[in-house]
């Protein structure tokens, strides 16, 4: 049984949802402090939160079971995503869900904007008839910039265009062709400024955004623009804001997130030409209701390990097919698996060649599982899907793919090369009908080995006897040979044998067929 902890409140419609699933248990705990939530957390598989709890990397050390934290609406910058990757957690939104509402906000903003919709309410409410000091501006003509042209900031642009506006838009991940089929003029940050009146912003909170409306950019703006912000408080240098408020570089703002909230000693709460609202870009009951039911099917199926969409630290393209995706996966971490039985010191470079149309798009995720594999058994922190590349990267694992021709042998051919200092191996796997995992190559053995429960690899020299003996000893012991693959370099050469068993053989089997005089290695795997 499931157990899931929702930190803050969540719409009926996901509750209802819960309600439902047999194998999940929930507790909804809203308004807990950090230490009340760390408290409890550890007896948690999963956490959803909206935007109040804060998933800091304290909190989520204190969630020991910890597999998912789902964050119901988009922005996950209340969560260490970082910090849930390093612990092997799963971090996903719900991108889709209220962008409809957030895209209707910024039009609603910008509209009350133009005609001081707000201020004029309040003139009125207070008894006063001044129509000549609420004169607007029509969006008719007018240059709208959008900043982040993703999901949202398409929406928006839809919907301006429907106004008669000019629609010019920056974001350096989106192509120019993307923009000429949406109507939209893609242009840099610089010429976006200069030009619009005005300016939406809808990117993510990063780094290299984080208070992008500064001083600096206010003094790029066509004077006398209009700003909007429902996307992250933090996007915008509030007092540089105040300030061009102030000194008429912007006419008016409309804001309906902040850098703190709720907002306190906010240098623009105040200001006669700016307009609030209290973060209220997915608060409409269509978007309340999607939200909640989509992040709890996503958590739900994250649990059961049957998909991962929307999660943002993922270590290859969210949006694969996972029921195609994991059987491959799960090859590339027997691959990782074996190779850390077989190495004969800490792996230092890996390096992942796949070969056939249907492995060159699924390159990333089998990196991921092959790293998982190596890394799972030599180092102590919990290694999965998730965290195995940032893991690999702090342990100074380099890590090298390439995609090849088909192979002529194997419709799909993965190859993992693992050097060691002193020494290196090359392992090869393939999926036989699409889903059996099989070892196919063994540094210069060419064998069809099945990679299942416990296996001796054995290496020994090509001379009669040797499988005789080996059976003997095998057989004194009762464990008993469900399989035995063997490839040879050359007559009389050497040989590697790859013997799948029925039980876990003890030492005293290791010690007596190491003192068979032709093998010169034998190691269990327990794949």
């Amino acid at each position: 049984m499931f157990k899931i902890l929702i930190s803050d409140k969540l719409g009926q419609a996901g509750l209802d949802r819960l309600n439902l699933a047999k194998d999940a248990h929930y507790d909804m705990k809203p308004g807990l402090s950090k230490e009340e939530l760390m408290a409890i957390l550890p007896e948690y598989d999963a956490l959803i939160v909206r935007s109040d709890t804060k998933a800091t990397a304290e909190v989520l050390k204190a969630g020991t079971k910890l597999k998912v934290v789902g964050r119901a609406g988009m922005g996950v910058d209340n969560v260490d995503v970082r910090a849930a990757t390093l612990r092997g957690i799963i971090v996903m939104n719900t991108p889709g869900a209220n962008s409809i509402a957030t895209a209707e906000q910024a039009i609603a903003l910008m509209l009350a904007a133009s005609r001081h919709t707000a201020q004029a309410h309040a003139s009125l409410k207070a008894g006063e008839w001044k129509r000549s000091q609420f004169v607007g501006t029509e969006l008719y003509r007018k240059t709208l910039g959008i900043v982040g042209f993703g999901r949202i900031g398409r929406l928006v642009a839809k919907r301006a265009q429907a106004f008669g506006m000019e629609i010019l838009a920056y974001d350096p991940y989106v192509s120019e062709e993307v923009g000429q089929e949406l109507g939209v003029t893609l242009v840099d940050l610089d010429d976006l400024l200069a030009q619009s009146d005005y300016i939406t912003l809808h990117t993510a909170l990063m780094p290299e955004t984080e208070k992008m409306i500064n001083a600096q950019t206010i003094a790029q703006m066509k004077p006398g623009m209009i700003l909007i912000n429902a996307a992250r408080g933090k996007l915008i240098d509030e007092a540089a804001l105040a300030e061009g408020l102030k000194n008429g570089q912007i006419k008016t703002a409309a804001i309906d997130v902040y850098q703190k909230e709720p907002p306190e000693n906010n240098p623009l709460i105040g200001l006669p030409n700016v307009i609030h609202t209290p973060h209220l870009g997915a608060s409409t009951e269509e978007a309340q209701r999607d939200v909640a039911t989509q992040i709890v099917d996503q958590v739900l199926d994250a649990l059961r390990g049957t998909d991962f969409r929307n999660a943002v630290n993922l270590p290859f393209e969210a949006g694969l097919d996972f029921a195609e995706t994991r059987p491959y996966m799960e090859l590339g971490a027997k691959l990782g698996k074996l190779h850390c039985y077989l190495a004969d010191g800490p792996v230092r470079r890996v390096e992942i060649e796949v070969r056939g149309d249907t492995v060159k798009e699924l390159i990333k995720p089998i990196a991921a599982g092959l790293l998982k594999g190596i890394l799972e058994k030599s180092i102590s922190e919990q290694v999965n899907y998730i965290n195995a590349p940032l893991l690999a990267e702090e342990n100074g694992i380099s890590v090298a793919q390439t995609k090849a021709a088909s192979s002529l042998d194997f419709a799909n051919l993965i190859t993992c090369r693992v050097t060691w200092d002193g020494g290196e191996r090359t392992l090869a796997g393939m999926l036989f009908g699409g889903v059996e995992p099989r070892i196919v190559q063994v540094d210069n053995y060419k064998l069809d080995a099945r990679p299942d429960g416990y296996v001796l690899v054995m290496q020994n020299k090509d001379v009669y006897g040797v499988i005789g003996q080996v059976g003997t000893i095998l057989s004194a012991y009762e464990v008993n040979i469900a399989e035995w693959r063997m490839g040879r370099d050359k007559p009389g050469g050497e040989a590697l044998s790859f013997i799948n068993l029925d039980s876990e053989p003890g030492k005293e089997v290791l010690d007596a067929l190491n003192k068979i005089p032709a093998i010169t290695q034998v190691k269990l795997i327990n794949l």
